[in-house]
C-alpha cells in the first residue's frame, strides 16, 4: 500500500490513493467526505522526523569503487530533519559547495517507538519504505573531515514519493539513479553489507528510535555531481520514482536576518 502525507484544508494526515482519489483509511469508506479528490490537496513530504539516521559504505561495490575495505560494524552519521524535502521539491546548490553529489538510496521510515531491536524482530518496528537522495556536498566532506556541513545543507534529504507498507522483503529491490534521463546508478539491495534488519537493530542499541524517523541504507557505486538545471530521480523497485529538479543558491536568495 502506498501512503502520502497530505494536506487538505487546515489538516495534516496520512492517506492511500486511488484512481486519483485520497482516501484517509481510519474512517469508514462508506463515508464519503473521507475521499478527497488529489486536486484539492497539497501533497507534503512523508515524514517528519525526530532524526535521519544514515548508513555509509554500506553496498559492496560502493567500497570497491573507493577502494575502501568492508566496514567491521555499521557506519552511522545524520542528517538533520531541516533537510527533508518532498517529491518534486528542489535541491538547492549551497554557495559554499563547488561539488555537489547525487546518492540514490533505500529509506526505512519507523512506525513504532524501539530500543535495543533484535535483527528478528524489527519487522513491527517498521511503517514503510522510500526512496531518498543522500545529497551531499563533496567537497566540504573532504574539507571537513566529518559530515555534518556536507550532509546536512537545507534540501540535502529528498525522499519519497510515498511510504510503501506492502514490502515484505526489501533484501532484493532495484535501485536506479538517472540524472537527465540518463542512468547514473544502477544496484540491488541485495548487494549492501548490513541488511535493513541489521542496521535498524545496531541503530536502536545506539539510539532509541520513534515513529516518523527516517534511516537511510546506503547508495550503491556510481554516485556523481549535480549542476543546476538537472533533473534527478532515484527510482526503487516496488516503490516508485523520486523525482527532484537542481537550481542555484542565487534563485532563492533570502535577505539577511
Amino acid at each position: 500500500m502506498k501512503v502520502f502525507r497530505i494536506k487538505h484544508n487546515e489538516s495534516i494526515f496520512y492517506a492511500t490513493i486511488e484512481d486519483n482519489i485520497f482516501f484517509k483509511p481510519l474512517l469508514s469508506k462508506n463515508n464519503k467526505k473521507n475521499l478527497i479528490p488529489v486536486a484539492e490537496c497539497t501533497i507534503l513530504p512523508i515524514a517528519v522526523p525526530s532524526k535521519i539516521i544514515c548508513a555509509g559504505l554500506n553496498y559492496h561495490e560502493h567500497a570497491r569503487e573507493l577502494n575502501m575495505e568492508i566496514p567491521e560494524e555499521p557506519m552511522i552519521f545524520f542528517k538533520p530533519p531541516s533537510a527533508i524535502i518532498g517529491n518534486g521539491d528542489k535541491i538547492v546548490i549551497p554557495a559554499m559547495s563547488e561539488h555537489v553529489d547525487f546518492e540514490g538510496e533505500l529509506a526505512i521510515i519507523i512506525g513504532q517507538t524501539g530500543k535495543n531491536i533484535l535483527p528478528e524482530n524489527v519487522a513491527k518496528h517498521i511503517f514503510g519504505y522510500t526512496c531518498a537522495n543522500d545529497v551531499t556536498a563533496r567537497d566540504l566532506q573532504k574539507k571537513d573531515k566529518v559530515f555534518a556541513r556536507a550532509k546536512g545543507f537545507d534540501t540535502f534529504a529528498p525522499i519519497g514519493p510515498c511510504i510503501e507498507t506492502g514490502i515484505t522483503d526489501p533484501n532484493s529491490l532495484s535501485l536506479r539513479t538517472i540524472v537527465n534521463g540518463k542512468v547514473r546508478q544502477e544496484g540491488n539491495t541485495s548487494d549492501m553489507i548490513y541488511s535493513p534488519a541489521q542496521l535498524i537493530s545496531f541503530i536502536s542499541h545506539v539510539m532509541t528510535l520513534t515513529p516518523g524517523d527516517v534511516i537511510l541504507t546506503g547508495t550503491p557505486p556510481g554516485i556523481g555531481p549535480l549542476s543546476p538545471g538537472d533533473e534527478v530521480e532515484v527510482e526503487i523497485e516496488g516503490i516508485g520514482i523520486l523525482s527532484n529538479t537542481v537550481i542555484n543558491y542565487e534563485s532563492i536568495r533570502t535577505p539577511v536576518q
